[in-house]
């Protein structure tokens, strides 16, 4: 079981003992978090985490087809914590971000229409 600001920060570099960029992290997991809910992954009401303490496993069920969300939600915080000083660099995973997104509405409606 893993935390999702835990997971977030060891992307970004930051180690977990290191909680001088906590607040600011977490206000953009839960923005993200907040995009994902309108994009329809994750629950319908909603999530947001408060601390270290919220894992992956609460967001979302553990499944192979769920991974994406943890990679879109680094790439969607990395952009407005600490933003790649290349505009390449930024176009690149712009167009990961938005390839991300398609993928997972698309694999969201399919799941929904299995369900039916």
């Amino acid at each position: 079981m893993e935390s999702i600001l835990t997971s977030i920060k060891k992307l970004l570099g930051i180690t977990e003992e290191y909680t001088h960029f906590d607040a600011d992290i977490v206000l953009y997991i839960n923005t993200i978090l907040s995009f994902l809910t309108q994009l329809g992954i994750g629950p319908a009401t909603g999530y947001s985490i408060h601390d270290a303490s919220a894992l992956w496993t609460d967001y979302m069920p553990e499944d192979p087809l769920t991974e994406p969300v943890k990679t879109y939600l680094f790439l969607r915080v990395k952009l407005l914590f600490d933003p790649p000083l290349s505009s390449a660099v930024i176009e690149a995973m712009n167009r990961s971000i938005e390839e991300f997104e398609w993928r997972l509405i698309h694999q969201t409606e399919r799941s929904v229409n299995n369900d039916i």
